[in-house]
């Protein structure tokens, strides 16, 4: 919020802020993880701001997901000045497919045999690719898309999957296109993770590779999430809830600043929004320069409290926006 505060008054931008329950600690209190309550405002949102909520996510965010029709989860990976990475060009995005798979919950017993249903459509497929090399125009860096399956023994699942991505791939032909099994995507995410630029894949086999991206380029303490629907999107960062660091003002902001600057960057392009486009610009910008400073928290090697690298940053907003060399 401190961030947030210094956007709005260096660029003039008016935002009203709700503030709402869910997760763990509202379980506790309320006997329900998700009220009723929240979900109708977040609905009545331009875009929604979430923090980790803890052990009952599949009760919030996978939820959420489900009933808001959210079903792009777009994660970015990118080097960044003077934080551990594998390599130091790296920039690529995971879009991952959020609402089927596995994640559906159909699960069943027999006796001693457990059964999972894997629902994979050719419309959810058809979609995600579909989002999938939008976002790799949008980009423009290496405009490609690389489809991850595992199609040779899902040959139902996958298959479908797959065929569908090479339906659309065909309406884009100025994107190159490639596909890879998820056990070989993952080891060239380690080997050459600087040949990626898009890789779209389904629910569960994104939600790995996007947990071992991160690790590539500093770890889940600074990676954002995107889950973006036709209507609504919604932004968190790709860690979850640290209850043993609680209260120890340690926490490492960045990835859930760097959520703000996607929301951002959403509510711009949706709404032809240049003010919101520039948050979004100088938001990524001025985490940079504090990464360049070695501004940060301890896990990146740093000294700062969570709060003095929040500072920091909002105190590098107006240099940034000023076009001044910070």
């Amino acid at each position: 919020m401190t961030v947030l505060n210094a956007v709005e008054n260096t660029l003039g931008l008016n935002v009203n802020y709700e503030f709402l329950e869910a997760g763990d600690k509202c379980l506790q209190m309320h006997g329900i993880a998700l009220p009723e309550e929240t979900v109708k405002s977040i609905m009545k949102s331009d875009a929604t701001l979430k923090g980790p909520v803890g052990e009952t996510a599949a009760a919030v965010i996978v939820k959420l997901r489900q009933l808001l029709d959210l079903y792009a989860n777009v994660r970015p990976f990118k080097s960044y000045p003077n934080v551990p990475c594998l390599k130091p060009n790296i920039d690529f995005v995971i879009v991952r497919e959020n609402t089927e798979d596995l994640y559906k919950g159909f699960e069943y017993t027999l006796g001693d045999v457990a059964v999972s249903l894997r629902v994979i459509t050719r419309a959810g497929s058809e979609r995600i690719a579909k989002y999938a090399f939008e976002e790799a125009a949008r980009r423009g860096v290496k405009r490609k898309v690389t489809a991850v399956h595992k199609a040779n023994v899902l040959k139902a699942t996958c298959g479908l999957f797959a065929e569908a991505c090479r339906s659309v791939a065909r309406n884009y032909p100025s994107i190159s296109y490639e596909e890879l099994y998820v056990d070989a995507a993952a080891m060239f995410l380690i080997k050459k993770p600087e040949d990626f630029d898009v890789l779209v894949t389904t629910n569960m086999f994104g939600d790995i590779l996007s947990d071992e991206a991160a690790q590539l380029v500093g770890g889940l303490g600074v990676a954002p999430a995107a889950n973006i629907g036709e209507k609504y999107g919604l932004f968190e960062p790709v860690h979850g809830a640290a209850w043993d660091i609680a209260g120890r003002n340690i926490a490492n902001p960045s990835s859930l600043i760097l959520a703000a600057k996607m929301m951002f960057e959403w509510l711009g392009f949706k709404n032809n929004d240049e003010i919101c486009l520039e948050a979004a610009k100088v938001i990524e910008k001025s985490i940079i320069e504090a990464f360049r400073r070695r501004c940060v928290t301890p896990d990146l090697g740093g000294s700062l409290s969570t709060k003095d690298m929040g500072l920091k940053v909002a105190s590098l907003i107006g240099e940034v926006a000023s076009g001044k060399d910070p």
